[in-house]
């Protein structure tokens, strides 16, 4: 379970500093905004797998960028939007793997939330 929290920190990580990239290069208030709002999202679920990793371990984990953000705004969004739906599956995964009351629940909501990503993500793509 510690390795899968890793990498759902270090995913979460990776996803917030590519969607400062994306709101860096949107072209609209709105398009920013909505970026930012998931952006938000991802540090508190950064926030969340970090603490539980902290109790699983006693240890704070440190976490390092999983894969790199596609430079160009297009390219990017698309790589937002298969990302964010990846992590659905990964995070209901987790989820079916534990039996830790705490470890569910946060997964469960990041994965609701990461599904509510992909659909914003696929709208920005049209």
């Amino acid at each position: 379970m510690v390795t899968l929290i890793e990498k759902a920190i270090d995913g979460e990580y990776s996803a917030i500093s590519c969607y400062q990239h994306l709101i860096n290069l949107a072209s609209t208030q709105y398009i920013k905004d909505k970026i930012n709002e998931i952006r938000k999202d991802e540090i508190r679920h950064f926030n969340s797998f970090s603490n539980l990793y902290t109790q699983l371990t006693g240890e704070k984990y440190k976490p390092k960028i999983s894969e790199e953000c596609p430079k160009k705004y297009k390219q990017g969004l698309d790589f937002a939007f298969k990302d964010e739906q990846e992590t659905v599956d990964f995070y209901l995964e987790i989820v079916s793997k534990t039996d830790n009351p705490k470890i569910k629940e946060e997964f469960q909501r990041a994965a609701h939330d990461e599904q509510n990503h992909a659909v914003w993500f696929l709208y920005f793509l049209k």
